[in-house]
């Protein structure tokens, strides 16, 4: 792709001197085709996402953010929006259009007597975590610590301390965001409190969010880790999971997760056999935590086992070895408000006929503080599910791509009637009608309306779309 023209979305090419008076005008760094470091910057975590964008802007501070919008819309360029990178969909890149990219901005600044953090649109969890430790206090964010902090926030949040503290985008305090129209507003409570309704839960679909305030909580160490059993126990293992969240204190969140071999991390102490994991995060006291995980060790006898106290930074990147970056990934998303014993089954049924062995399902328990928020609150939608069930296939070989997407998309069509809608942060190619699925029917009205307002040529296109309203 040695290519050097830039085309807009009218496919007419744009003027070469412009985009040198953009190079010029940027603090951060403008990267074209023919660069030695553009083929490395155009990649994504999602392997399968193969996009040759005509510019890639590395952002450095919230004005060269304006500056890139600006050039964007005056040149009808597309732009795609990146800060972590990690959206299974891969909307952070895109074909011949602009790449606005916040990787550089990684500025975080922890409050410790008012309990808040002070974060730029750059950082990873992990780089957060990192920032919020040695306080002993934490922001609730996500389950794998490469993912951006931004795009978790903006899609809602599911991650290990929401039962006890909420979902992230539930303690976000403000956010700044940039328009499509190159305007600086804050969102909170208190400004553009509409604004402010809509970002939490519904995506980059009304501007870009260079930075945020979060709330913070007393979590220093943790109980957490897993229990696998054999895959051959999964029905019986999912029955036992559906009793023991039902009962489960606040403080404990899980997930169930079937897989095909065990995590990348114990291979060498476990035969590759197919197996079902129960992964915890207890963020009370250890004593309580120890009582309450008890029965995940002793309802069956387990394959193995590893829950002890630990840092809640290390707990936080546990998961790491099993999402690398470039594996070829393809997900379905779905809520559901039950576990009966039909769906279980079916869960069962489907996994053992998926085609790869690197792909796993998960159903995380939410409820707790998730609920504990009024629908209405947020755009986030479907807070009283009881479980989200993500479909993470993932494979290597390219040419295996059709035929695992075909065997996700079955699995998915046959769940629909149990679930209630789907978490936009894990969806892939959805389209509109997809995207439907992630909100209720009042709350997709008021984000149609709400992006009508603030974005009404769609100029924020790529992302799980919402179109503005009539």
């Amino acid at each position: 792709m040695g290519d050097r023209w830039i085309v807009n979305r009218s496919g007419s090419v744009v003027a070469e001197f412009l985009a040198r008076e953009l190079r010029n005008s940027i603090g951060g760094e403008v990267l074209r085709p023919h660069d030695a470091q553009y083929d490395a910057a155009r990649k994504v975590w999602n392997g399968m996402i193969d996009k040759y964008p005509s510019l890639i802007v590395y952002c450095r501070d919230r004005a060269d953010v304006i500056t890139a919008v600006n050039f964007a819309r005056a040149n009808d360029v597309l732009a795609a929006i990146r800060s972590g990178g990690h959206n299974v969909a891969g909307n952070a890149v895109c074909d011949s259009g602009m790449v606005i990219d916040l990787s550089l901005m990684k500025g975080v600044r922890v409050l410790e007597n008012s309990r808040a953090a002070e974060v730029q649109a750059g950082l990873v969890l992990g780089e957060l975590d990192a920032a919020t430790r040695s306080f002993g206090l934490a922001v609730p964010l996500g389950i794998v610590s490469r993912t951006g902090v931004a795009g978790l926030t903006l899609g809602g949040g599911i991650g290990w301390l929401m039962r006890k503290y909420g979902l992230t985008c539930d303690n976000l305090l403000s956010a700044d965001i940039i328009t499509a129209g190159g305007r600086k507003l804050r969102a909170s409570a208190d400004e553009n409190p509409d604004l402010f309704w809509s970002v939490r839960g519904g995506g980059g679909n009304f501007g870009i969010a260079t930075s945020f305030t979060f709330s913070l909580h007393p979590v220093d160490h943790v109980t957490g880790g897993m229990v696998l059993y054999p895959l051959d126990k999964a029905g019986k293992v999912l029955r036992f999971y559906r009793d023991f969240i039902e009962s489960a204190p606040d403080e404990l969140t899980t997930m169930a997760a079937l897989m095909k071999a065990p995590p990348l991390f114990l291979i060498r102490g476990l035969q590759e056999e197919p197996m079902i994991a129960v992964h915890v995060c207890h963020c009370g006291s250890p004593r309580e935590g120890e009582l309450v995980l008890r029965p995940l060790r002793t309802f069956c006898t387990p394959l193995h086992h590893m829950i002890r106290v630990m840092p809640h930074y290390e707990h936080q990147s546990m998961l790491d070895a099993g999402a690398p970056p470039g594996l070829l990934n393809y997900w379905k998303s779905a809520y559901v408000t039950s576990l009966d014993d039909t769906l279980i089954d079916m869960i069962v049924d489907n996994f053992h006929r998926a085609p790869s062995p690197l792909t796993q399902i998960h159903l995380q328990h939410m409820r707790g503080a998730v609920s504990a928020v009024e629908e209405h609150e947020t755009a986030f939608s479907n807070r009283n599910a009881l479980c989200v069930m993500n479909i993470v296939s993932k494979w290597v070989d390219p040419r295996e791509s059709e035929r695992n997407i075909i065997w996700t998309r079955a699995f998915a069509e046959a769940i629909r009637p149990f679930s209630s809608g789907s978490y936009v942060n894990f969806m892939a190619d959805e389209g509109r009608e997809g995207t439907g699925s992630a909100y209720s029917t009042t709350h997709y009205h008021r984000l149609a309306a709400l992006k009508k307002k603030y974005d009404p040529d769609n100029f924020f296109s790529l992302n799980q779309n919402i179109k503005p309203a009539p």
